[in-house]
């Protein structure tokens, strides 16, 4: 009984971490460079690369800063005009 419970502590419960670094290894292996094929007519993109430039930064509110800008001014019918109603 105890030979049984030494021998699944010892051996089958490392195969899974032995599979794992032959996992990890097999990754991590360089592969071969292909001669063979040029990068002349390959597809993608024309443009340029690299980083975009950044959006500029809104104004800064608050104590440090300007004040925020006042609400836009209403638009509001005249007075002296009112909407007729129609008899049916």
């Amino acid at each position: 009984m105890e030979l049984s419970a030494i021998l699944w502590m010892f051996v089958i419960l490392k195969l899974p971490i032995l599979a794992a670094f032959f996992l990890i290894w097999y990754a991590v292996q360089a592969p071969d460079p292909d001669t063979g094929e040029s990068d002349e007519g390959g597809g993608g993109s024309d443009r340029e690369g690299g980083p975009r430039q950044r959006r500029p930064r809104p104004p800064r509110r608050g104590p440090h800063g300007a004040p925020p800008s006042g609400s836009p001014r209403r638009v509001r019918a005249p007075a002296g005009r009112q909407l007729r109603r129609t008899a049916r």
